[in-house]
């Protein structure tokens, strides 16, 4: 039976909802892969049943037992999940992304992108307390346009993120050393120091 959690004071049960479409529900919109304990804990189940209905979804998926196979798969890395688009479609997908880079950035991206340069490696839970909004989808488009990467992880065990060579290609910057001085813009460390603290 589900169990109930909270956040932001909403209880939220599972009990009598289909689990693998809350799964694919989050991992629709996650940024980087996640273990069956984190999902566990967001959907309140039993991990062995959380890894079930992984297997589950990835299997159909991949077309077996007589399913339609998918433009994408749910893959295992190092015992973390994560949506990715089928290799057989890359080229596909490749086009459509090269078509998005044409089109100028948001002032959102440009926002989280300037954060991430001038604070690298960073968060997602530092860039979004520094805008003070959810920056996942910010993030998936510039991931998308290979301006940001991932680069380990942080002591708490979130991914980081910085800036890739194409960044430097796209701002005209041979390094980043060609950055802007931010100075006077800047607020005190004090600040800083707690924008960029590990979220809870």
């Amino acid at each position: 039976m589900a169990g109930t959690a909270g956040r932001g004071g909403d209880a939220l049960s599972l009990e009598g909802v289909d689990l693998r479409g809350a799964l694919e529900a989050i991992l629709m919109v996650a940024l980087v892969p996640v273990s069956p304990m984190e999902l566990a804990a967001a959907t309140q189940m039993p991990v062995e049943q959380v890894e079930e209905a992984l297997r589950g979804l990835a299997a159909d998926y991949d077309g077996k037992d007589g399913s339609r196979e998918r433009g994408f798969e749910l893959r295992e890395v190092q015992g973390e999940w994560r949506l990715y688009s089928r290799s057989k479609w890359a080229s596909w997908v490749g086009q459509f992304v090269a078509g998005a880079e044409s089109t100028s950035l948001t002032r959102a991206a440009m926002e989280t992108l300037a954060i991430i340069a001038y604070r690298q490696p960073v968060t997602r839970g530092q860039i979004a307390r520094i805008r003070g909004v959810n920056v996942d989808s910010v993030l998936r488009t510039l991931a998308a346009r290979d301006l940001i990467a991932e680069d380990g992880t942080s002591p708490s065990g979130a991914h980081l993120f910085r800036t890739t060579s194409s960044f430097l290609e796209y701002m005209g910057m041979s390094s980043l050393d060609d950055l802007v001085p931010l100075g006077p813009f800047m607020p005190g460390p004090e600040n800083i120091d707690y924008l960029l603290a590990e979220l809870p």
